[in-house]
């Protein structure tokens, strides 16, 4: 029997300076300074557990990697339990956007 997967929605907040990247900049023009940057992914782990592999250099992205500073868990609490990976990748998206539309610097994984 296969082990089943359920997965989740993270955001992990980027220290400001992260926002220095021409890359990162680009993507976000509208950013509002009041609001963090972030980076938003999708797991079949518990998000401490992502977010650990983010530090620690294991399948990160390189914003999270190097700017990541905690978790935001109220940015995500609703955003759990997707049955398929397709779907958590479309959650994730869905967040993503919905955060930089509130005037958030948003980079995410898909």
């Amino acid at each position: 029997m296969t082990a089943q997967h359920v997965y989740t929605v993270y955001v992990i907040q980027l220290d400001d300076e992260v926002y220095s990247s021409a890359k990162f900049r680009t993507a976000n023009p509208d950013w509002n300074p009041a609001k963090p940057c972030v980076y938003v992914g999708s797991t079949a782990l518990t998000p401490e557990e992502r977010f650990q592999q983010h530090l620690a250099g294991y399948k990160s992205n390189a914003f999270a990697h190097k700017y990541g500073t905690r978790l935001m868990p109220r940015l995500y609490r609703s955003w759990q339990d997707y049955p398929t990976r397709e779907e958590a990748e479309r959650a994730e998206e869905r967040r993503a956007l919905s955060l930089r539309k509130r005037g958030y610097a948003v980079w995410y994984g898909i």
